[in-house]
């Protein structure tokens, strides 16, 4: 054959290749409980120790709690479930209670390893590979619970049209055995300085946003986080602090906790965790020996 019709034949071949690239090499769910996403290559990497708290230690979002692990209890069992999209506020709880949830059902749903559900992550920046993802979970006998933390979309940002066929209204759409669950400090996914320009640019302004703004529509069920109050920051600190067995009096407690709100600006179950963390390396300081 000659040279050159061979090199143009392995230019060909080399292009399909990363067109549609080999299936995963290291797609096995029985490693452990839960495993991030790699895309590059494809790969499931196991975690050994899931960085979460104990579902009884979030405060202030009992509703939002009760009705996603419901909702997971339901899909664990085999039973109709939807996409979840938690939204709102830095540090609300959004990402802790997806996975204090998670090991809520393993611990209340005993199961073999094979039947036992599933966490896996991916990453906001790997979600154009979710097809291939949903094509080597297919094959897996677990339920699984398919999470993004932190997702948004900036504008000229095609990576939702991904998620959009994949959470419904594609040919495929998701396997029966995945749900996905994502996290975002916005409600539709995307900016409102994005929604602004998308009306201002296009020949229908609102056919444009509703193109982009559909894909929150795909989530089944939306809860909201927001803010704490003071009382339920005072039972988040609490709580943390009876959990690390802090001997503090409860009204010294409360006196630094505000302090430490105000430094921050803002009450949330992240900014009541960081002033117990400080807390407890001061108070184990002072005792030891």
């Amino acid at each position: 054959m000659d040279q050159t019709i061979l090199d143009q034949l392995t230019r060909i071949a080399d292009a399909l290749d990363r067109l549609a690239p080999p299936p995963c090499l290291s797609c096995d769910l029985s490693d452990a409980d839960a495993f991030v996403w790699h895309a590059t290559p494809d790969r499931l990497t196991p975690v050994d120790k899931v960085n979460r708290v104990d579902l009884s230690l979030l405060q202030g979002i009992e509703r939002q709690t009760q009705q996603l692990l419901d909702n997971t209890v339901r899909f664990a069992k085999g039973q109709p479930a939807n996409n979840a999209l938690l939204w709102g506020a830095r540090g609300t709880g959004k990402s802790s209670l997806v996975k204090a949830v998670h090991a809520q059902v393993l611990a209340q749903i005993p199961a073999p390893k094979q039947k036992a559900l599933a966490l896996v992550e991916i990453h906001r920046e790997d979600i154009v590979s979710l097809p291939r993802l949903l094509s080597a979970l297919k094959t897996q006998t677990r339920p699984v619970i398919l999470f993004c933390d932190d997702l948004t979309f900036e504008h000229a940002d095609d990576a939702y049209k991904s998620l959009k066929a994949v959470l419904e209204g594609g040919v495929e759409g998701r396997p029966d055995g995945v749900v996905f669950y994502a996290t975002s400090n916005r409600r539709h996914l995307m900016s409102r300085h994005m929604i602004e320009n998308e009306q201002s640019t296009a020949i229908d302004p609102g056919e444009a946003v509703e193109e982009k703004v559909s894909l929150s529509d795909r989530f089944g069920l939306w809860l909201g986080f927001h803010n704490m109050d003071q009382d339920t920051y005072f039972k988040a600190v609490e709580g943390y602090a009876s959990a690390l067995s802090l001997g503090i009096v409860t009204e010294e407690l409360h006196r630094r906790a505000i302090e430490w709100s105000m430094t921050r600006g803002a009450r949330s179950g992240r900014v009541a965790w960081q002033f117990i963390q400080d807390l407890a390396g001061e108070l184990r300081k002072e005792t030891a020996p």
